[in-house]
């Protein structure tokens, strides 16, 4: 069934949304809290606080302790886990439908009641998980492509955070940190599958949550309030010791709510997100150039990030990248033909599909929807959308979004030197020079088990 014919919203007095879809046949719920709360809102002093605060839900309510959260979600056969981005934080699980309202108790609790206890033991697990990211050479990649897409802008940072923010964090900085981010007004409850919805509803609007909610005692920290990126070519690169160079040309890409979304998908379907792409197929299949290549984006609330990532060995490199450019370039020229926008469509369709029949999905549909301010579209709705991307509307994105001589680049490799000579045909550097990022995953932090 569609999400529009069966989902249903309620706002409580204290501000809170709470979304749910009814999927008949099932018999877990999916449940999540969404904050609008992300590493895009923080200062430079404070990047990583709203990773290590995400970390800090599990250590502790004033009614339930550390392990204590873990033996109730075991006994449940469940688990429950969190993720934070640019601009939110999830707390989320699945359950049987019989345990929702405990879940909900513990979630609850969690999200509005955090004690802030076992910092120091917390902490050197988020420093751990720094040093992680830190010696994984795609994932500096691509937080180092943040940083040439975006520059100085809070979205250009990563999500993680820096070791020495983390390192001093104090539970006093943590409490402020949630009483002025966790208000009602930013926070959505969302679940789907075995769910009623006037029942969650009702848990939602318990004293529990709905009282210990309403009184903040902090303004809210405003979403959305700074500054537009500055656009422009940026060249940056990290050395490190690799088997691999780990290269990725960015640049603008578009806001969540921009309707020309539905025509970007099917345009990185054509151009590097699937395994009949042209760059997939140039790049790796008839030259075995490199095992990962592919293109990616990234929607935010004003503004986004396309982009193109490629691991090669060194004496692949320059090779690779010739490629990647004649095939950005003949993307520019011809227009997809009508057998790769078929193709291409029918992918993202079949993946929008079948993804939707998990209840994990739909809760996230739900929430990410109502959260951020968009319509929850049906399927048949999105499905018309994909149908409607016209060629003109594919080839006027991909001239917008993928001159070569637009895109930045960001290099993770063994030496500066070949990494400058291998990306000059893609054009000459635009005279901001090349350094070093810092470490972290490009868009996501702290899955406190593992994905």
């Amino acid at each position: 069934m569609s999400a529009q014919q069966e989902h249903r919203i309620t706002t409580l007095d204290s501000g809170i949304r709470v979304v749910s879809e009814r999927v008949p046949g099932v018999r877990s719920t999916a449940l999540g809290f969404w904050i609008a709360a992300g590493s895009a809102a923080e200062d430079e002093d404070q990047a990583g606080l709203t990773h290590l605060l995400e970390h800090m839900l599990f250590r502790g309510t004033e009614s339930f302790g550390s392990e204590e959260i873990d033996q109730i979600f075991d006994a449940m056969g469940a688990e429950v886990n969190a993720g934070t981005d640019k601009e939110a934080t999830t707390l989320y699980t699945r359950v049987l439908d019989r345990h929702l309202p405990r879940a909900f108790e513990v979630m609850a609790d969690m999200v509005f009641r955090p004690r802030f206890g076992e910092l120091e033991t917390e902490r050197e697990v988020v420093l751990e998980e720094i040093a992680m990211y830190e010696d994984d050479p795609q994932d500096r990649v691509f937080d180092l492509a943040g940083r040439a897409v975006f520059g100085s802008h809070p979205l250009g940072r990563a999500v993680i955070g820096r070791a020495e923010v983390v390192g001093a964090a104090t539970v006093e900085q943590l409490a402020g940190f949630h009483r002025d981010r966790y208000v009602p007004q930013r926070i959505v409850i969302a679940a789907a599958g075995s769910v009623d919805h006037d029942e969650l509803v009702a848990l939602a609007g318990s004293s529990h949550v709905d009282a210990t909610a309403s009184s903040p005692t902090a303004t809210p920290v405003a979403a959305g309030s700074e500054p537009a990126p500055r656009f422009e070519r940026r060249v940056r690169f990290l050395r490190k010791d690799t088997e691999q160079y780990n290269v990725c040309l960015g640049g603008r890409g578009l806001a969540r709510d921009d309707e020309r979304r539905f025509a970007l998908r099917v345009l990185e379907g054509v151009l590097g997100a699937t395994s009949s792409s042209r760059l997939f197929v140039e790049v790796r299949e008839r030259r075995g150039l490199a095992y990962a290549v592919s293109c990616f984006s990234s929607l935010y609330a004003r503004t986004g990030e396309v982009g193109i990532y490629l691991g090669t060995r060194p004496d692949n490199l320059a090779a690779a990248l010739l490629v990647v450019g004649d095939e950005l370039a003949r993307f520019l020229a011809e227009s997809a033909t009508s057998a790769e926008l078929e193709r291409s469509r029918e992918n993202l369709k079949g993946r929008v599909v079948l993804s939707l029949e998990s209840t994990a999905a739909r809760m996230t549909h739900l929430g990410s929807a109502v959260l951020h301010g968009l319509p929850i579209l049906s399927v048949e709705e999105l499905i018309d959308r994909i149908d409607a991307v016209q060629p003109s509307d594919v080839q006027r994105l991909a001239s917008e979004l993928y001159a070569p001589d637009a895109l930045s680049i960001a290099g993770v490799g063994p030496t500066e030197e070949a990494f400058l000579g291998a990306i000059e045909p893609l054009s000459a550097p635009a005279g901001n020079g090349a350094g070093a990022g810092t470490g972290g995953p490009a868009a996501l932090a702290g899955r406190r088990r593992g994905q």
